[in-house]
């Protein structure tokens, strides 16, 4: 069997699945750390949870680091998850590159920051979890949004190479495919779906797929998961 985790860091902390991701982990009895780029607007979140906040441009090498070092002092995580993000749409002719660079930094470079870090406090112990938060544009791209394809299909090359690098060294690696809008306060259920009720991704429901996937024994431990409304197309 995995080793039991204790402690949670959650990169990209906001109201939606990483509040339910929170809760869950809370729950379960983990200690949860926060962060985001402002944390001030998770206070309420904190409070609720008893997690810790923490600030971090995740697109900032130097912020990540100093991150993992403040969390040196209660504890290290041995949890992962990478939520961040950034869209930038339009016809591939008129894109602004200074933009796309800093999509794509957010999206995946981010992701290599912070899997680095946790990782390397990870493997004296040969155990963790590293859980990328992806989409279908990882693994189809969409017209008019190859920033936000170039950085989630980075996401997913980054989650398999590590998967087959440290899985045998007792971390575990996920990436998950988040295909379908996810339910929300300001994203109610599709009006136009009446007949089709949970036709969008409920935040809660994500989360306990994620924890399935850190109670997976390593005799039969999966590296990717897709998830989808039982309505959606793909």
């Amino acid at each position: 069997m995995t080793p039991t985790h204790r402690r949670a860091l959650i990169i990209g902390a906001g109201s939606g699945l990483s509040a339910s991701l929170a809760r869950l982990f809370a729950a379960r009895g983990l200690g949860v750390a926060l962060a985001a780029r402002d944390p001030g607007d998770l206070s309420a979140l904190a409070a609720e949870t008893g997690a810790s906040r923490h600030a971090c441009d995740a697109s900032d090498a130097g912020q990540v680091a100093a991150l993992f070092e403040e969390l040196d002092e209660t504890g290290a995580p041995d949890v992962l998850v990478y939520n961040p993000s950034a869209r930038v749409r339009g016809p591939i002719a008129e894109l602004d590159p200074a933009a796309v660079a800093q999509a794509v930094a957010v999206t995946a470079l981010g992701a290599f920051y912070a899997a680095q870090q946790a990782v390397r406090r990870m493997l004296p112990a040969g155990h963790g979890a590293v859980l990328l938060t992806g989409a279908s544009a990882g693994v189809k791209g969409y017209p008019q949004s190859a920033p936000f394809a170039m950085g989630k299909f980075a996401l997913r090359g980054l989650a398999q190479s590590m998967a087959r690098e440290l899985h045998p060294r007792g971390i575990h690696v996920g990436h998950f495919v988040i295909d379908g809008g996810i339910r929300s306060a300001s994203r109610p259920e599709r009006s136009e779906a009446p007949d089709s009720p949970d036709s969008m991704l409920d935040p809660d429901a994500i989360a306990r797929s994620y924890w399935h996937f850190l109670e997976q024994d390593r005799s039969a431990w999966a590296w990717e998961v897709e998830l989808r409304p039982w309505v959606e197309r793909f």
